[in-house]
């Protein structure tokens, strides 16, 4: 196999596992990403590519950082992606998410 094979493989199989992690099936995210079902199976199977354009959109259906899509996974944190998430937020939204995240942290902190 070939490196852009190997990365299609890559890419792909991670494509799948964040649909699968958000609930969607591949009619439903096909039909959010305005691709037909048969080019979403080609892209998570790594048979083809996925396009800069519609990897933005996997990205925005799914909020989660193109990292997420385009390496392997590791055991860290994904704090990228509870950012990416954050920005989305209107300024009221974003204060208290901001609240609840600085209250929990120091939950955590209490316990150590």
């Amino acid at each position: 196999m070939d490196g852009r094979k190997d990365l299609n493989i890559l890419v792909g199989a991670n494509i799948k596992r964040e649909r699968e992690k958000a609930g969607f099936t591949q009619d439903q995210f096909s039909e959010l990403l305005g691709i037909g079902s048969k080019s979403l199976s080609s892209i998570e199977r790594g048979v083809v590519g996925v396009s800069l354009t519609t990897l933005l959109r996997i990205c925005d259906i799914l909020h989660i950082c193109a990292n997420v899509l385009l390496y392997e996974s590791t055991q860290e944190n994904d704090a990228q992606s509870i950012a990416l998430q954050l920005k989305k937020l209107s300024p009221e939204q974003f204060e208290i998410a901001s609240d609840v995240i600085t209250n929990l942290i120091k939950a955590f902190s209490m316990k150590e």
